[in-house]
């Protein structure tokens, strides 16, 4: 037999990978696709489970809610969504190659048997610290202009300057040093005096882009020493053109550092019936105390009258204590609750549940509502 008819299977093996690689390389889509997965107010869902079925994509939702595929072929796709304590939910879009549609948004919806809720009424709160000036005008909204650190943080891109000259009655204009001075309107072409965390600097113009605003928490504004808080009427007429306050960020305006997400994977002990749904237990885990978290609503947030909510996941084990391990916070209206509500929740006692007459673990879904809302809070001032 001669060498050209002899079957070679060291050859035939690399021919057969290369072609399949080439095969594999061919079929690796282009498209993709970018999505959000929130329940029916619209806050975002942490941790939804989001698959494309049949394609072996999957991944997890972010602390934003956000996922993203790609790789994927062109065409129609489903798109699935599922978390423990919501109905499973999912979406159909037709994808282009290298064209990114906009973004899916998948709705899941919370199933209310495996929901606790707690609603805080908003009440007069006593502020404390080198900010409770601040707070409690911001709360009574007096004579004063007021930059939260919510306008703050709609573009910290812009200087100061620039953000001062959108208040009215406020007017900007550069300096040769690069940076910018204001002034009161009708006050003589005078600088304003300025106050950084409650000391006054020397008097005459201050650049106030030296100030990044990523640094600021807030910001006063008064026209003339009229309408100045008395504590900040300096002497010699220095506030007659107008005071500016600055108030600084720290550790009093970050709050603690966000809470960790959970390291235990609740699904797998709920499935294994290692930890109970509210829904099999005989009488579910109960928080004992829920005034307690009335001191867990952010005084940034109850000064400028804001509502909001927060839900938590989280196991109750037998002794009516929160497992800190198990704990994420799903969804929040407003990142400072997140970190506030989180440290009251893990502190808090709760009954246990019980099955069969006697304590078991079980997984609790707790909501916490802050209110009334902005709207409603005019008559409590």
């Amino acid at each position: 037999m001669t060498s050209r008819g002899r079957f070679n299977p060291v050859l035939f093996a690399f021919l057969a990978t290369a072609l399949f690689a080439a095969g594999s390389v061919g079929a690796q889509g282009t498209a993709a696709i970018n999505g959000v997965v929130t329940d029916s107010e619209g806050l975002p869902i942490y941790g939804a489970l989001v698959s494309t079925p049949g394609t072996g994509h999957e991944t997890r939702s972010d602390e934003r809610g956000e996922f993203r595929f790609i790789g994927l072929q062109p065409g129609g796709v489903d798109i699935a969504a599922r978390r423990l304590g919501y109905a499973p939910a999912s979406a159909f879009v037709n994808i282009a190659s290298g064209v990114t549609p906009e973004r899916v948004r998948i709705v899941l919806a919370i199933l209310p048997a495996m929901l606790d809720q707690v609603t805080v009424q908003r009440t007069r709160m006593r502020y404390t610290g080198r900010l409770a000036g601040y707070y409690q005008r911001l709360e009574q909204r007096g004579t004063g202009q007021f930059i939260t650190r919510a306008d703050i943080e709609v573009d910290e891109s812009r200087s100061l300057s620039q953000l001062l000259a959108a208040s009215p009655g406020v007017r900007r204009w550069p300096v040769m040093s690069g940076g910018s001075v204001v002034r009161m309107r009708n006050r003589n072409n005078c600088p304003p005096l300025v106050w950084i965390d409650g000391v006054a600097m020397p008097i005459g113009d201050v650049d106030l882009d030296a100030f990044p605003l990523h640094t600021l928490h807030g910001v006063e504004l008064y026209l003339g020493a009229s309408n100045t808080p008395i504590e900040y009427t300096a002497q010699n007429r220095r506030s007659s053109c107008g005071s500016i306050m600055l108030w600084s960020r720290g550790r009093d305006t970050e709050g603690p550092s966000a809470p960790k997400r959970s390291s235990v994977d609740l699904e797998r002990l709920v499935s294994s019936m290692a930890v109970y749904t509210a829904d099999q237990v005989d009488q579910r885990a109960e928080l004992l105390s829920p005034e307690r978290l009335r001191t867990a609503y952010p005084p940034e947030l109850h000064a400028n009258t804001i509502s909001g909510s927060l839900t938590a996941e989280f196991v109750v084990d037998t002794s009516g204590k929160v497992e800190p391990e198990t704990f994420t916070v799903v969804s929040t209206s407003h990142r400072l609750l997140g970190t506030a509500v989180a440290r009251a929740i893990q502190e808090s006692v709760f009954v246990p549940a019980m099955k069969d007459g006697r304590p078991v673990r079980q997984f609790v879904r707790q909501r916490v509502d802050f209110g009334p809302r902005r709207e409603v809070l005019s008559d409590l001032k």
